[in-house]
């Protein structure tokens, strides 16, 4: 599987060239303090600030849905192309998603709003497909599960292309249920530093075309899963089953630990999350790897985080230049933790032609994808 194309929008920018520049250089100042969302208490987070497409359709009629359409209209040509290449009973749409329209159900009352479905049926509609379609909600892991089913469709030959959405909009509900959980923070958010305070929330929306007919294109060359069966909300403090995902990965992409140029860090800023994913991490790859996370630049955003952290390394792939994304945070590495070799700001890398992604979400769920370009 290839993905052919992609698109992304969130606070740093609406599309994935801005969101590289602004990325690679460090920029964690496109944040906002906003008021409502929690009661008497301040929420640091990502908001996407570009005008969107308006949509008629009441039942469609969703900011999710609004940041698909702005995201495809950036892809446009892309999606046509494969409609000229392919039937449209073979083009399917996965989506990634936790929230759908929540937000706008409180006040519209109408079902089909907080419907997870929702935004793949719109897609499906605007664009006049008849083949598959479904929404994958696995919580933060969503995204990476999406690229999953979007494999497992390709590779049996139930479609021929897909078009794979990865979004979710601030929205009351997750918001006060990782309040509720005392993992929100108003500061920057600085993962694996002794001071880490918690998650900055963001909202995001990424769009993908993948096909396996194609000559172009970034490879995914493994992706792994697995479910710790451990507790609800907290991973795995041992990373077993964390470590069975990457391991997955590399077997399925036949890469050993040191074929990896950077690692993407789920990396959300909590202490426990820290502790599993700097285990797994030191215990694949010893601290020999480059890793850095992104969302103290993008906010962590729930179902579209594994999306725009993808199309992030989709873009270093295809623009390297000596530079990977930077660990941004205090530099007060917590030396409780394993060793890991977090990226500088600045500091020039001999290659990267092979990136891994970490996504991991609440239940335990974790997916791990590897993409290459130029790997042989």
């Amino acid at each position: 599987m290839k993905i052919t194309a992609y698109e992304a929008l969130c606070n740093l920018g609406n599309n994935i060239e801005t969101i590289y520049h602004k990325a690679i250089n460090g920029d964690i100042s496109c944040f906002d303090n906003l008021e409502g969302y929690i009661n008497e208490g301040i929420v640091r987070a990502g908001l996407i600030k570009t005008d969107l497409p308006i949509i008629y359709e009441k039942d469609y009629n969703l900011r999710c849905n609004k940041l698909l359409l702005k995201n495809c209209e950036l892809l446009k040509d892309n999606i046509q192309d494969i409609g000229k290449k392919y039937s449209k009973d073979k083009i399917g749409v996965i989506i990634a998603t936790t929230n759908s329209g929540v937000e706008e159900f409180e006040k519209s009352e109408n079902s089909k709003h907080f419907e997870l479905g929702n935004p793949a049926l719109f897609l499906k509609s605007y664009f006049r497909l008849s083949g598959f379609y479904a929404t994958v909600s696995t919580a933060c892991s969503s995204g990476l599960k999406a690229f999953s089913s979007a494999r497992d469709l390709l590779n049996n030959n139930i479609c021929d292309a897909i078009i794979i959405g990865c979004v979710d909009s601030l929205a009351k509900v997750p918001i006060y249920g990782f309040n509720s959980l005392e993992v929100l923070s108003d500061k920057p958010s600085v993962p694996f530093s002794k001071n880490r305070c918690g998650m900055n929330i963001g909202e995001g929306c990424a769009i993908f075309i993948a096909e396996n007919d194609s000559s172009n294109g970034i490879k995914i060359l493994g992706i792994g899963e697995s479910s710790d069966i451990y507790h609800l909300t907290t991973p795995d403090p041992q990373a077993k089953e964390a470590i069975n995902a990457i391991n997955s990965a590399l077997n399925e992409a036949g890469l050993k630990p040191e074929d990896i140029d950077y690692i993407n860090a789920h990396a959300t800023g909590t202490i426990a999350n820290d502790i599993m994913e700097s285990g797994a991490i030191y215990k694949v790859f010893n601290d020999k790897t480059p890793v850095s996370s992104t969302k103290p630049l993008t906010g962590h955003c729930l179902g579209a985080a594994a999306g725009i952290e993808t199309a992030l390394c989709c873009k270093l792939l295809d623009s390297f230049d000596g530079r990977l994304y930077p660990h941004i945070f205090d530099k007060n590495y917590d030396k409780s933790l394993p060793k890991m070799n977090l990226v500088e700001l600045g500091k020039k890398y001999q290659k990267c032609n092979v990136c891994m992604c970490n996504s991991f979400g609440f239940g335990g769920t974790n997916a791990i994808m590897i993409m290459g370009k130029n790997y042989e």
